[in-house]
């Protein structure tokens, strides 16, 4: 008997002690299997109650917000979770596509201006404004390359602008770099009579061209042969004869390696220089042809000299047009855009043509002034002209001592009207001019003596070429800031 109330005092006391021992764990687990339930129970009434303590503070949130994540879970069927996740890599897409169009919009409008601007040049009405930007350059900023004995009668400048050509009554070509003012070549010329020992002109060269990838380079001679060089390497490659008399016109047809070339025997004629080929003859001039210019279009503008006529040929259609204007001989063309184009006379005229039109739609008299004494003046002849393509920009070149410059013009909307810039003297016959691609500078070919002749001398002329820098208002605005 006594050994059941010990055996129950000790069961009684183990629940006030707790049940947080091992020992006291092990006697409950002796104990018969009525008093390991009482002691689980007790235990389970406790864990129960320390988290409904807790609960008291988030118990419902908690409850409601594990509701609320089972009832996602069992609510969201596969086919609205493909649903879900479509919507959102839609987003995703259009997110990207709203950076992208931002990005873009800036390239696309100057990709819009860049179009409309081909456009307008395809159509040969492009008129770029820039000549009002322009400011008078300084004197000291001028450079002078000097190195052919001769008069210079023509020059080109290439694609790239890093190199000019330019050719003299010497019968020589001299490659010049533009940034340092160097010789990079000079193909010498040679005496008469030595045309079949010699590699190159034996005659006074007058004209020259390049193509518009720089590749070939085309010179034109007194001796009737027109030559084709490597530009590069200056290498001779091969000559084209068939003209009856100098030639005095070259140029390359934009884009291509075709040829046109005007001579002092009224004939223009087309050649293929890949092929090294002659293509065909053009008639249509009643006096030597004295200049020649061409861009894009399958057609060429000639200058007639004495007929007094510039044309326009139209090589596919085998047609010209005639337009009739200038008072005395006509020495010199250049064309503006594919629509209109400039020339100059010893009528000391500069006219501005549109092909539409016959007669000139502008028209300087006296562009260059007048010499001689009194009642017996004569206009100063306009030896060169030279147009920046599709621009307002335009340049005159005079000859003699009287009023030797460089004159600089501003085409006045539509290309109606002629005001002037700003002159750059210069002593000697300008006999060539031309402007850079990009409008940075303009280049003149300088002599002593007339390009096509020796009528009188310049004695204090000196034989080279003048660099002329065409700077900006606004350029020289960004650079003081």
């Amino acid at each position: 008997m006594s050994s059941f109330f010990i055996k129950r005092k000790s069961a009684s006391a183990a629940p006030g002690k707790g049940d947080k021992t091992a020992g006291q764990k092990r006697k409950g687990e002796n104990v018969g299997g009525k008093g390991r339930s009482k002691h689980l129970k007790k235990q389970l009434n406790e864990e129960i109650s320390s988290e409904s303590e807790n609960e008291g503070v988030d118990g419902p949130n908690r409850k409601q917000k594990g509701n609320e994540e089972e009832d996602e879970e069992i609510e969201e069927t596969p086919q609205e979770k493909k649903l879900r996740l479509a919507k959102l890599y839609l987003e995703q897409l259009r997110e990207e596509e709203e950076q992208k169009a931002e990005a873009e919009q800036f390239e696309s409008g100057l990709i819009a201006g860049r179009l409309q601007e081909d456009v307008l040049e395809q159509k040969g009405t492009l008129q770029r404004l820039m000549a009002k930007e322009l400011v008078v350059p300084d004197p000291a900023e001028i450079r002078l390359l000097r190195g052919h004995k001769l008069s210079v009668t023509c020059l080109v400048i290439t694609p790239d602008e890093k190199y000019i050509f330019s050719a003299s009554k010497d019968s020589s070509i001299i490659k010049w770099e533009v940034e340092s003012g160097e010789k990079v070549q000079k193909i010498a010329g040679g005496r008469k009579g030595t045309e079949d020992l010699h590699v190159g002109h034996t005659a006074h060269i007058l004209c020259m061209a390049i193509s518009s990838d720089g590749k070939y380079l085309a010179t034109g001679d007194m001796n009737k042969l027109i030559m084709i060089w490597e530009a590069d390497t200056c290498k001779f490659l091969y000559k084209f004869t068939g003209h009856r008399d100098a030639v005095s016109g070259l140029a390359f047809r934009r884009g291509t390696h075709d040829l046109y070339s005007a001579s002092h025997d009224r004939s223009v004629k087309v050649w293929n220089v890949d092929e090294n080929a002659y293509v065909e003859t053009l008639f249509g001039h009643q006096d030597v042809i004295t200049g020649l210019d061409c861009l894009g279009r399958e057609r060429c503008v000639t200058a007639g000299g004495r007929d007094r006529t510039v044309r326009v040929w139209k090589i596919s259609e085998e047609s010209q047009l005639v337009f009739h204007g200038h008072e005395g001989s006509i020495d010199c063309v250049q064309l503006i855009n594919e629509e209109h184009m400039v020339s100059g006379g010893d009528d000391g005229c500069v006219c501005i043509w549109s092909v539409n039109k016959k007669r000139p739609v502008s028209r300087v008299k006296q562009a260059h002034g007048l010499h001689g004494s009194e009642g017996l003046e004569e206009p100063n002849w306009v030896s060169s002209v030279a147009a920046l393509h599709n621009s307002d920009t335009i340049a005159s070149g005079a000859s003699g001592s009287h009023n030797s410059a460089v004159q600089l013009w501003k085409c006045g909307q539509g290309f109606r009207g002629l005001e002037p810039l700003f002159s750059v003297p210069v002593t000697g016959f300008v006999n060539s001019l031309k402007f850079s691609n990009s409008g940075k500078f303009l280049v003149a070919g300088v002599g002593q003596e007339h390009r096509l002749g020796r009528w009188w001398r310049t004695k204090e002329a000196k034989n080279g070429l003048y660099i002329i820098p065409l700077i900006r208002q606004n350029t020289e605005q960004e650079l003081e800031q």
